[in-house]
């Protein structure tokens, strides 16, 4: 596995905008797709966005595609979620994932008000 750290998360308005950084701690992770997953209490965790490793391909939930970017810097081996026109139901954890390590990182809050 591979540690994943998220960072960026916080408290904004509706309408709003973040962005959200992924660090892995391990250099090859440049080579692997990730992604980005959410997830609020009682519920099960959804899939956000996903980007292959050279950053060429994305994929997008329905919720959010248009308004959500995910990038990421192979030079800086990090990956990030940019969020834009924030809603009150995008309030969840957002968990960073590298599906070919099997890894999860600790997850950021991120909290819409309305």
């Amino acid at each position: 596995q591979v540690q994943l750290v998220e960072s960026g998360g916080g408290l904004v308005q509706n309408g709003d905008s973040l962005r959200l950084s992924c660090e892995p701690s391990d250099g090859t992770s440049r080579f692997y797709t990730m992604a980005w997953f959410r997830q609020t209490p009682g519920e099960e965790r959804e899939f956000v966005a996903a980007i292959s490793w050279r950053g060429d391909v994305a994929f997008y939930s329905d919720s959010v595609r248009g308004r959500f970017t995910i990038t990421r810097d192979n030079a800086k081996i990090a990956m990030y979620l940019q969020m834009s026109s924030l809603k009150p139901e995008d309030t969840a954890v957002y968990y960073c994932r590298m599906p070919a390590r099997n890894s999860w990182g600790q997850g950021t809050q991120v909290t819409v008000s309305s």
